[in-house]
């Protein structure tokens, strides 16, 4: 039987696992298309798993994937999780063990190390203001280079504006740790995607430092979301490779 693999968690917040070598039923949460979710036992570790058919692989709509974060954040009430990507299955029971088996450690490691945190997610919209320079009267040579140099001008500017935004959300919030990723959208305003990882025990404390930081930073359009499991922390290794069947 081939398996969908939502996330991992620790075996002991599932007392109803005991002793079983077997997967058995998760109660009060649905899978993909409705599945029945499964708790998988793998040493001192549990998968949470859906049946799955290769009909199953070509239905990956929106729905499809929103139900996967489900999943995850439903077990995230439960357990500290690490999620895997999204359409990570496995071909047989076999090969969900032997996967675990082999990174065991490494799971449990970050297990420990994510114990008792959640992401925070947070947009930040910024205007992107970098005049070019007017062509007119230029040759095509000289447009060329003018492009070239305002183009490399501008990108510099942007990565600056960025890192001094970014070094500013970082005294507010005082992440435990943060991923960051910059882009310009085709508004002409530039995004910043960040993640931060907090104690559990804090998330009211980074909201309130939230509701301040949209005071203060009028230029900025901001918004939250979270607490959410920790997406963005997990080692790549814990959410790659996918075992398809």
């Amino acid at each position: 039987m081939s398996w969908y693999a939502y996330c991992i968690a620790e075996r002991k917040v599932f007392p109803e696992l005991g002793r079983h070598r077997r997967p058995i039923p998760l109660a009060g949460v649905t899978g993909l298309f409705g599945n029945q979710t499964f708790l998988f036992p793998a040493g001192d570790l549990a998968v949470i798993v859906s049946e799955h058919s290769a009909e199953d692989s070509a239905r990956t709509d929106q729905q499809v994937a929103k139900d996967h974060a489900r999943v995850i954040s439903e077990c995230f009430k439960l357990s500290t999780v690490l999620p895997f990507r999204f359409n990570t299955t496995f071909a047989d029971d076999d090969c969900l063990r032997r996967s675990v088996r082999s990174n065991q450690r490494h799971f449990l490691a970050n297990v420990e190390r994510l114990r008792g945190k959640a992401e925070m997610h947070l947009k930040v919209l910024v205007d992107d203001i970098c005049p070019g320079t007017s062509a007119r009267d230029m040759t095509v040579g000289q447009q060329y280079l003018t492009s070239l140099r305002e183009s490399a001008s501008r990108q510099r500017e942007r990565q600056s504006k960025a890192r001094a935004l970014s070094l500013q959300m970082h005294r507010m919030f005082l992440p435990l740790a943060e991923e960051i990723t910059c882009k310009r959208i085709d508004s002409g305003k530039m995004l910043l995607d960040i993640a931060h990882l907090i104690d559990n025990k804090t998330i009211e404390r980074y909201q309130n430092k939230y509701s301040s930081a949209t005071q203060q930073l009028k230029e900025c359009r901001m918004q939250l979301s979270g607490p959410w499991p920790p997406y963005h922390f997990v080692h790549k290794s814990n959410s790659a490779p996918t075992h398809n069947a």
